[in-house]
């Protein structure tokens, strides 16, 4: 099966093809995630990702220091999104009429296959923004007439009420009420009829109207043109990457299609993470800038399920962390939290409540409990207090949320964009999970966040007994 052959060719329209109806939130969501995708793999977004994402302190202490692996990474997830986008199109596509669009699940992994000739796809064709352009017009009407409809529920239910009352409570002080009582239903009748107007407004306008077959015909053409922009992106940067470039005629055969790290997701095999053991040694004090124990494996995948090109597994790069990590371990969330509470405690304390504070030492485990309590005794016994010490150690924990606050942030960012809610209808680049703590070295992470809040309690402890010394003075 061709490319050329699916409906998404064709300028006609089928005529009584079905259209849309309510499919047209869950197609609106997939065309959302596919367009996030498509600008995601901007040359500003790639060239933002090299320069700036990976090279960014906290990533390469905490993740790796390798490009290999973090490209590697993100190439992983963001073909995973694109798998799930298209498990989506497929499902969609059996209820159409057009033959290529109900079997678009044998189209997609014949492109995953190398079948499929993507010069066709090219992501930077004069056609290309004009699609995009159109769907995200259609998900704004769509995101509207969602909106639109919650609105008119909830002042149809309101309406309702107001009836029942009307008719089950006898009115008090007739004479008083009646106008204000009647003025309040007109109101209340118009926003209703107000409501329906923009409903049914944009029902024509949104994918609500569009057919079936159109509507997962663009979807498909999208699927196929950011798979085409992965392959061109990110595959000369995986080790043992055959690979091609879109443009490049003469490199292009029927069997190189970038097969990112032995057809890496393309038939959702099972994976092996590759990753240097070696324990890392961490003491008090400063954090080494470097370190030569990061990770020094890619993500390699086996050729199994070769039958199942299209199985519904979903979030496989998220639990690829191994239990040396941060997300391996489930702590990513709570590490998070730990970091942009201490990050407010340093530059807004008046801001945290006693309660709160007790809340954050009680999100902290046992073990990073005890190193903290073990740190805060040693210093002591070494260390006079001071507004000199108190100073010093203020520096020192404002150059280390430097570049573990981001990291944090990117965390909490991350998973709010894969929520239900925040993900609906949601057009903007993601955050990927390398830039997160998820694949963030556990020893490595716990020692900086030990750092952090000794310092705090320092400063703290510091200033407490500076301010009772002037207290007792002036007195």
């Amino acid at each position: 099966m061709v490319v050329a052959t699916m409906a998404w060719r064709q300028k006609t329209v089928v005529p009584g093809a079905n259209t849309l109806g309510i499919l047209a939130f869950e197609a609106g969501k997939t065309m959302s995630h596919l367009i996030s995708l498509y600008h995601s793999l901007s040359d500003e977004e790639i060239i933002k990702l090299r320069k700036e994402v990976i090279k960014s302190k906290g990533v390469t202490y905490l993740n790796s220091q390798h490009e290999c692996f973090l490209l590697n990474l993100a190439a992983a997830e963001r073909l995973e999104e694109l798998d799930t986008a298209a498990d989506t199109v497929s499902r969609l596509g059996r209820k159409c009429s057009d033959p290529s669009l109900s079997s678009f699940d044998l189209v997609y992994a014949d492109l995953k296959l190398g079948l499929i000739d993507l010069r066709k796809l090219s992501y930077g064709t004069r056609n290309t923004p004009k699609i995009i352009s159109k769907i995200e017009k259609l998900v704004s009407s769509t995101k509207s007439l969602h909106s639109a409809m919650h609105c008119m529920a909830e002042h149809e239910t309101s309406e309702k009420k107001k009836q029942r009352l009307k008719t089950v409570m006898r009115p008090i002080n007739y004479n008083n009420n009646y106008n204000a009582k009647q003025n309040n239903m007109e109101y209340l009748n118009e926003q209703i009829a107000y409501q329906r107007k923009q409903v049914q407004h944009y029902k024509e306008v949104s994918l609500w109207s569009q057919t079936l077959d159109k509507t997962v015909g663009i979807m498909a053409k999208v699927v196929c043109i950011v798979y085409a922009r992965i392959c061109s992106v990110f595959g000369g940067y995986i080790s043992n990457c055959n690979c091609y470039e879109i443009n490049d005629d003469n490199n292009i055969n029927n069997n190189c299609c970038c097969l990112l790290e032995h057809r890496e997701l393309y038939k959702k095999n099972y994976c092996l993470y590759e990753e240097s053991l070696q324990k890392r040694v961490t003491r008090s004090g400063p954090i080494p800038k470097a370190s030569n124990n990061n990770k020094t494996g890619v993500i390699r995948f086996l050729n199994r399920e070769v039958d199942r090109p299209m199985s519904n597994v979903n979030n496989r790069v998220l639990r690829l962390a191994p239990p040396s990590t941060v997300g391996g371990a489930g702590l990513a969330a709570r590490y998070a939290e730990v970091v942009l509470a201490a990050e407010r405690l340093l530059h807004a304390p008046a801001t945290v409540a006693e309660d709160a504070r007790e809340r954050f030492y009680e999100m902290l485990p046992e073990r990073v409990r005890q190193k903290v309590a073990a740190k805060l005794r040693g210093r002591w016994r070494r260390e006079e207090e001071g507004e000199a010490l108190a100073e010093g150690w203020r520096d020192a924990v404002e150059k280390m949320l430097e570049w573990l606050s981001p990291v944090a942030h990117d965390t909490v960012r991350w998973q709010a964009e894969r929520s239900m809610e925040t993900a609906r209808f949601e057009t903007k680049t993601t955050a990927l999970l390398l830039q997160t703590l998820h694949y963030s070295d556990l020893e490595k992470a716990e020692a900086a966040i030990v750092e952090v809040l000794v310092g705090l309690s320092c400063i703290f402890y510091c200033e407490r007994r500076c301010w009772q010394g002037h207290s007792y003075s002036c007195g």
